[in-house]
């Protein structure tokens, strides 16, 4: 019976290996995203290329740099007010999308009059970026990179994959909030 205790301690103490860690199966170097970024960077080039194609070809606008990525002119300009919308602001506006070649995507009646809280609902980062640029009774026309329309996904139904898109917005009525105004 000693025999046997000194047996199984002897197990327990000496039985027990370190753990040795396991090598991974694969590894992976990174170049997968190294690509990825090579290859936005290389749409996003080519989209701004476009964009100044446009923008050098229509002679009739002033272009304005948004300053997000975007580019624009104003069709209707308002000079009588100075507010544009902050966060919180309930804005009534209406937008159509269309290609860069002019060919509607989505046109004002397709779309409807959008009530808009100001960055607290979903909209394409472009739109929710060139609301806070107009003011109330302004139309502009926006050209958007795939990169703040809808992206590598598209909209799941007319907009396609890495689709850079115009946008034609009017900016209906602005409904500043309490604590907007007091400001």
């Amino acid at each position: 019976m000693k025999k046997l205790v000194y047996l199984f301690l002897f197990v327990g103490i000496f039985g027990c290996k370190e753990a040795k860690p396991r090598k991974p199966i694969k590894v992976n170097s990174g170049s997968f995203y190294k690509q990825t970024i090579e290859r936005n960077k290389q749409l996003l080039a080519d989209e701004e290329k476009a964009i100044q194609h446009i923008i050098k070809k229509d002679t009739a606008n002033t272009y304005i740099n948004s300053g997000s990525g975007s580019w624009f002119y104003y069709n209707i300009k308002n000079n009588e007010d100075n507010y544009t919308p902050k966060t919180d602001d309930l804005v009534t506006m209406s937008y159509a999308l269309m290609t860069f070649s002019n060919d509607t995507i989505y046109s004002n009646n397709d779309i409807g009059i959008v009530n808009y809280k100001v960055d607290k609902q979903q909209l394409f980062k472009g739109l929710r970026n060139a609301v806070k640029l107009l003011k109330e009774k302004e139309t502009a026309t926006f050209l958007f990179p795939s990169s703040l329309a809808y992206g590598y996904h598209g909209d799941e139904n007319k907009i396609g994959v890495n689709q850079p898109i115009k946008a034609s917005i009017s900016i209906l009525k602005i409904d500043k909030q309490s604590i907007n105004s007091e400001n």
